[in-house]
């Protein structure tokens, strides 16, 4: 069997079982997801065998310490992953809002409800949680799910569809609507971006050469979730006592995530007395120093260790412990270096200047700014949106962190009562 006829069979079975989707209210759906949320609980341990399985062939693989970060799960991890799950159940229902509604003077009423998209296809690394947060967030706003993982999360990614199937077979849901695109054949992907017809849409997440992939090859349409190059600017009006727990907590918390920090930017004015400062604490936390001229020769005259910054370094998302770090005139300095080097996720400055702060937000142009807080926020469960399906960098229908609403589409409903066109 082709890959092409694979996912069109597969695309069909799982449009046939959305139909059991389409008439749950939400309660089914949320009681679906707390199934699901209790069999990951329940069956950790087998989640836990098959992930080490992964681990193990990706140490052999040489794969880096970011990637494998990604694709570790844990107990603690585990937790959270059905506690997304469970977040996502108890928010309101995406499906059937009345966005807009009107009579025409011809007695005809006109409303725009809610709907979900159909059948949406996900194309994404090795996170094997992004299996379940995907999965739940497609489910409950009424959406079948084609998962299409990477060879390197195949038996974590199998153990947790698998789970989630099972605890669907116990609901009035079909389990079909859930399902995992074979992940040993490259030809599934292009397969799955060329089921125009048969899949409304394909969401990418990953790194910046998959999504780029997926959005220059796709005849389905997408939505681009973008790499994370995000900068921490300091103003010279900070509270350089919140200033330094931010820069660490946005690049040491978690360095493989897309809202990590990769560049620190200094205003000038405070740069000489907390500068050392800030590369000395990065530095002990383990972190790479790459530095601009001005910054390289304040870290080496303190004896911080640290690299000659390139244009390379700015552009790239490190996923790693390694950050870049240049100082800049001003507000509209920091912005500048932001619109060339950034990549529209998120963006951070750490001032007490009202004025200042409000033309950081002018000028910023990304899908989350974040003011005197940690760039980490940028995340759908920090939100307060449960799981999250991606980030979104574009500008059309959904920006930031896509929950339950950036899944649905719109139908209008037109009632009459006899009326006729003339």
């Amino acid at each position: 069997m082709s890959a092409q006829t694979l996912i069109n069979a597969v695309a069909d079975s799982a449009r046939l079982a959305g139909r059991t989707l389409s008439v749950t209210t939400g309660a089914e759906r949320r009681d679906a997801l707390v199934a699901i949320a209790n069999a990951i609980q329940a069956r950790s341990a087998e989640i836990l065998a098959a992930n080490e399985k992964d681990m193990e062939a990706g140490r052999i693989a040489g794969l880096n310490s970011s990637l494998l970060d990604r694709l570790l799960l844990t107990p603690e991890r585990i937790t959270g992953i059905a506690g997304g799950a469970r977040q996502v159940s108890e928010l309101p229902d995406p499906l059937g809002i009345t966005l807009r509604k009107s009579t025409l003077p011809n007695g005809i009423e006109l409303e725009q409800i809610s709907v979900p998209f159909g059948v949406i296809g996900m194309v994404y690394e090795a996170r094997p949680n992004v299996t379940v947060d995907a999965a739940v967030i497609l489910l409950m706003s009424g959406n079948a799910a084609l998962l299409r993982g990477s060879s390197s999360a195949s038996h974590s990614n199998e153990i947790l569809v698998q789970v989630m199937r099972d605890a669907l077979a116990t609901t009035s849901i079909s389990p079909d609507v859930i399902q995992l695109v074979p992940s040993d054949n490259r030809e599934t992907v292009k397969a799955l971006l060329n089921a125009r017809g048969k899949v409304d849409l394909v969401i990418p997440r990953g790194s910046a050469a998959l999504i780029r992939m997926v959005v220059d090859e796709s005849t389905v349409p997408t939505i681009e979730t973008g790499a994370g190059v995000c900068h921490l600017y300091i103003d010279q009006f900070a509270d350089l006592s919140k200033a330094l727990p931010i820069i660490i907590n946005s690049k040491v918390q978690r360095p493989s995530v897309c809202n990590a920090a990769e560049t620190l930017l200094l205003h000038s004015s405070i740069a000489n007395d907390f500068a050392p400062v800030a590369l000395r604490a990065l530095h002990e936390a383990g972190v790479i120093l790459h530095c601009d001229a001005p910054t390289l020769a304040i870290a080496q005259s303190a004896g911080i260790p640290a690299t000659l910054a390139t244009e390379e370094n700015f552009c790239t998302e490190y996923g790693t412990l390694e950050i870049n770090v240049a100082i800049v005139e001003s507000v509209d300095g920091a912005s500048a270096h932001i619109a060339k080097f950034g990549t529209q996720h998120t963006e951070a400055i750490i001032s007490e200047n009202k004025e200042n702060v409000k033309r950081f937000i002018a000028l910023a142009d990304c899908a989350a700014v974040m003011v005197n807080t940690s760039t980490r926020f940028t995340d759908g469960e920090q939100m307060g949106f449960g799981a999250e399906i991606g980030i979104s960098n574009q500008k059309l229908h959904a920006r930031g962190p896509m929950g339950l609403e950036a899944m649905t589409t719109t139908t209008w409903i037109v009632t009459g009562n006899g009326q006729i066109r003339s």
